[in-house]
C-alpha cells in the first residue's frame, strides 16, 4: 500500500468517524436535559440513525456496485448532511428535530458501508486494513477531547448543540476530503442484482448466527450510546468531562485495533475473537450495575473500545471475506443494515423503554436498567459458542 492510497483512505476513515463521534456520544445530553425530552422522545431521535440504516446503506451499495463512483456518493451525500447538522442544531422540539436528523442520517448512513468498501477493495491485507481501521478509534477519540476543550473554554456545554454544529463543519471537510483524495472506485456492475446475491449467504447457519447475534449486540451498544452520558453526569462526573471520558474508548480501540485484532484472528480464529470481544461490554456493564466507584467507570470506558475492535470490526472483515469483487459493496451493506439499522433501532426502543420504566421521581435507576443487557449479553455469548462452528483458523 503506497502513502497516496494510505492518507486517503485513513483520512476517509478519520472523518468518517469524526463526524460521527462529534455528536452521537453527548446528544442524548442535551435531549435529556436542556430539551426536556423523555426517554422515549430520545431513544426515537436516536432512532432515526438505525432506520435510516435499514434503507440507506442498501441503496448506496447497490448504486456503487452497478451505477455510480463509491467516492462520488460519499462526496456529495456528506456535503449534503452538513447542511442538515447545522438546521438540526436550531430545532428545540421533538417533532422538528426528529425530521431533521432522520433526513440526515439517511444521508450519513449511506455513506458508512462505503467507506469500508473503499478500503477492502484496495487492501486485502488484515494487518495492512488495521492500520486504516486504527483512525476511526483515534477520531472520535479525538472529537471527544476536543469537544471537551471547547465546552471548558466557552462553557457551551450545558445547552450541548455545540456537538451538531462540529458533526456538520466535519461533514463539509468529509465531502470535499472524499471527492479531492480517493481513488477512484467505478461500479463492478456484472451482478444483475448484487444485493440478493449477498442475502442469499443468510442460507448458511454460521453466517445467520453470525448477523442474529450481531444484530442483538448492536442493539446492547446502543444502550451504552443512549444511556452512559447522562448515567455519568449522575454518578457525579461534570458534563464537560463526559466527551473526553467517553473518548478513552476510542483511546483503547486504537490501542486494540493496531496491536490486537490481527493478533488474535491469527491465533484463535474468528469465532474466538467475536466471543472475547463481546465478553467485554458484559463486563462493562456489569461495572455500570455497581455504579462505584467513578474511578472505575471512567477507565471501563475502555472495554467498549475493545469489544467494537474484536466485535465489529472483526465482524465486518468476516463479512468482507464471504463477498466476491461484485457484491462486495452490497455485502458490507447487508451487514450494516442488520446491525447498524435493525439492532440499532430495536436497541434505541429497548433503551427508551427501560429509561422510561426504571425512572423514579426523575431519576434513573440505572443498576436496574444495565441488569437486563447484561443478560441478554450473556446469553448471546452462550449461544455463539455452541451453536457458531467456525474452526479455530477461520
Amino acid at each position: 500500500m503506497d502513502w497516496k492510497l494510505y492518507l486517503g483512505l485513513s483520512f476517509v476513515m478519520f472523518m468518517e468517524y469524526a463526524v460521527w463521534g462529534a455528536w452521537m456520544p453527548v446528544l442524548a445530553a442535551r435531549l435529556l436535559g436542556p430539551l426536556k425530552m423523555s426517554g422515549k422522545q430520545t431513544g426515537w431521535i436516536y432512532a432515526t440513525f438505525p432506520l435510516a440504516c435499514i434503507v440507506s446503506p442498501l441503496i448506496s451499495g447497490f448504486l456503487a456496485d452497478k451505477y455510480l463512483n463509491t467516492e462520488w456518493i460519499l462526496g456529495v451525500a456528506h456535503i449534503v448532511g452538513a447542511f442538515l447538522l447545522f438546521v438540526a442544531a436550531r430545532k428545540t422540539t421533538f417533532k422538528s428535530l426528529f425530521v431533521i436528523m432522520l433526513f440526515y442520517c439517511l444521508c450519513y448512513a449511506a455513506t458508512l458501508p462505503l467507506v469500508n468498501v473503499m478500503l477492502f477493495a484496495n487492501v486485502s491485507d488484515v494487518a495492512d486494513q488495521g492500520k486504516v481501521f486504527i483512525w476511526a478509534p483515534i477520531a472520535w477519540a479525538l472529537i471527544g477531547w476536543l469537544l471537551s476543550g471547547w465546552r471548558w473554554i466557552f462553557k457551551t456545554g450545558e445547552q450541548g448543540r455545540d456537538c451538531l454544529y462540529l458533526g456538520a463543519i466535519l461533514s463539509i471537510i468529509m465531502g470535499i476530503g472524499c471527492l479531492m483524495l480517493l481513488p477512484a472506485r467505478e461500479p463492478p456492475g456484472k451482478t444483475e442484482i448484487p444485493i440478493i446475491q449477498a442475502m442469499a449467504m443468510l442460507k448458511d447457519a454460521n453466517f445467520l448466527i453470525f448477523i442474529l447475534v450481531s444484530m442483538v449486540f448492536f442493539g446492547l451498544m446502543q444502550l451504552y450510546f443512549l444511556s452512559t452520558a447522562p448515567f455519568m453526569q449522575d454518578m457525579g462526573i461534570p458534563p464537560k468531562n463526559v466527551p473526553a471520558s467517553m473518548g478513552i474508548a476510542q483511546a483503547m480501540q486504537a490501542i486494540a485495533t493496531f496491536f490486537l485484532m490481527a493478533l488474535l484472528l491469527e491465533k484463535i480464529g474468528t469465532k474466538w475473537t467475536l466471543v472475547v470481544g463481546s465478553s467485554f461490554w458484559l463486563l462493562l456493564y456489569l461495572i455500570y450495575i455497581n455504579g462505584k466507584p467513578r474511578w472505575l467507570i471512567v477507565a471501563g470506558q475502555s472495554l467498549h473500545g475493545i469489544a467494537y475492535v474484536l466485535f465489529v470490526i472483526v465482524g465486518q472483515i468476516f463479512a468482507n471475506s464471504l463477498a466476491s469483487e461484485e457484491t462486495i459493496s452490497s455485502m458490507q451493506a447487508l451487514y450494516f443494515a442488520v446491525t447498524t439499522g435493525i439492532g440499532l433501532f430495536l436497541g434505541t426502543q429497548f433503551a427508551g423503554f427501560l429509561m422510561d420504566k426504571f425512572r423514579k421521581e426523575e431519576k434513573f435507576q440505572w443498576s436496574q436498567i444495565f441488569t437486563i443487557p447484561a443478560v441478554i449479553a450473556f446469553a448471546c455469548i452462550l449461544i455463539f459458542i455452541l451453536f457458531f462452528k467456525l474452526k479455530a483458523a477461520a
